[in-house]
């Protein structure tokens, strides 16, 4: 069977790595290079993703894939620190002992947010995809609760989304997050960056498949013969973009999954400004929602230099000047020259990623559709949180799919 493929993103890749053995398969990647959100900066020497990066203890999935391409043994556990900026302060918030000491909640609240982190796991998100995260915080934990810890995770996730967010995305959050120990979280890097991953899926498929850089999709046909994608003939085509980017023509549209873009500036520095913390949330207004101190994650010594990354979502067209205003604003909060900034890099993706808002559960398309085929962040494997497993599932199930169209 021939098989288009749209996308060189994580999903692409590992259906065209699946099916590429036994089909004949193309991918079309509008870009110069692979990786989509995954893609990586080459500075200095060293990579660096373009959005900032880990993975968690329980993505066996992807972690099958690593031991398939032989890169398992660069994975490595990681402390991940957090902490929130309020009121011109930067409060740590990874052990429990710094949990006690955080001012803006009280004891009684305190022993409330615990208790709600210690049953998130047994908790059916199902139940929670009509009610948004405001509102069930509000009613559980209370209005200080809301507007002293939730709140910056949800503006530094979804911005001026954040009040459309389900109740169904926080809890998984809160559980997939819950992997901590009296130091911080623990959270998977892999040696290299994550470009090591793109790098060795590239080469898995480069044996089998045909891979169009520089080619976006744009024309998409169906005929007596099969899908004509920009005049070649296919069987069958894959799209991991979002459902309502492959429009054709007679057939009926996919529901339309909200997105949100993401604007990320990575910056190399002299020195460390969040002290010690990886990530920390901004609860202050500022133009973007946290400052991801990548070198407080993985050791500086293997960049030469601190790393940070400023992250800001958005809605529609990008605020003008964000690059400015963000340089200028984390400069200034944070008692940085300009001139201690090495380099800085701003990657911009307007459809970064799916806005988990309430009834999303209705809107996942199914893998097969109008005789085309769906998978990526929008994939029920995504659902409630996105992450690179997810992507992961959710390119093989869709290969399978394709390989034995009988089960479909």
């Amino acid at each position: 069977m021939k098989i288009c493929i749209v996308g060189g993103g994580v999903t692409g890749l590992v259906a065209a790595h699946m099916l590429g053995p036994e089909h004949e398969v193309d991918l079309y990647e509008k870009r110069d290079h692979l990786g989509g959100c995954l893609s990586s900066y080459r500075i200095n020497g060293y990579c660096l993703e373009e959005f900032y990066h880990h993975c968690f203890s329980g993505d066996t999935d992807l972690f099958s894939l690593m031991q398939d391409l032989c890169i398992f043994d660069r994975l490595e556990w990681l402390n991940g620190t957090t902490g929130y900026y309020s009121q011109k302060t930067i409060y740590p918030l990874s052990s429990p002992l710094e949990i006690l000491k955080y001012p803006e909640l009280s004891l009684r609240e305190k022993a409330r947010l615990a208790l709600l982190v210690m049953n998130a796991k047994k908790m059916d998100v199902g139940d929670l995809d009509a009610v948004t995260a405001r509102n069930f915080i509000l009613d559980r934990l209370g209005e200080n609760i809301y507007r002293s810890f939730f709140e910056p995770l949800l503006i530094s996730k979804f911005g001026e989304n954040r009040d459309k967010v389900s109740a169904a995305w926080l809890i998984s959050r809160i559980a997939i997050r819950s992997n901590r120990g009296v130091s911080g979280e623990r959270l998977g890097y892999l040696k290299g960056g994550f470009q090591t991953l793109i790098d060795a899926l590239e080469t898995a498929i480069g044996r089998h498949c045909v891979v169009r850089l520089n080619d976006p999709v744009e024309s998409l046909q169906k005929d007596i013969h099969g899908w004509r994608v920009n005049g070649r003939l296919y069987d069958t085509v894959l799209s991991t973009l979002p459902p309502h980017l492959l429009g054709v023509p007679g057939t009926t549209a996919a529901p339309r999954i909200p997105y949100q873009g993401a604007a990320c500036m990575a910056m190399g520095i002299e020195r460390d400004i969040t002290d010690g913390i990886y990530w920390l949330n901004m609860k202050d207004p500022a133009p973007y929602g946290a400052v991801v101190s990548h070198t407080n994650f993985v050791p500086k010594d293997r960049y030469g230099e601190h790393i940070v990354y400023l992250a800001s979502y958005f809605s529609g067209e990008m605020p003008p000047h964000i690059d400015r205003k963000m340089l200028e604003d984390f400069c200034s909060r944070f008692n940085i020259s300009e001139s201690e900034v090495h380099w800085k890099r701003l990657a911009v993706e307007p459809l970064a990623g799916p806005v988990y808002t309430t009834g999303y559960r209705k809107l996942m398309p199914e893998y097969a559709r109008n005789g085309l085929f769906f998978a990526g962040m929008f994939s029920p494997p995504n659902y409630p949180e996105r992450s690179m497993n997810g992507a992961v599932v959710a390119g093989v199930e869709v290969a399978k799919l394709i390989g034995r169209p009988e089960d479909i």
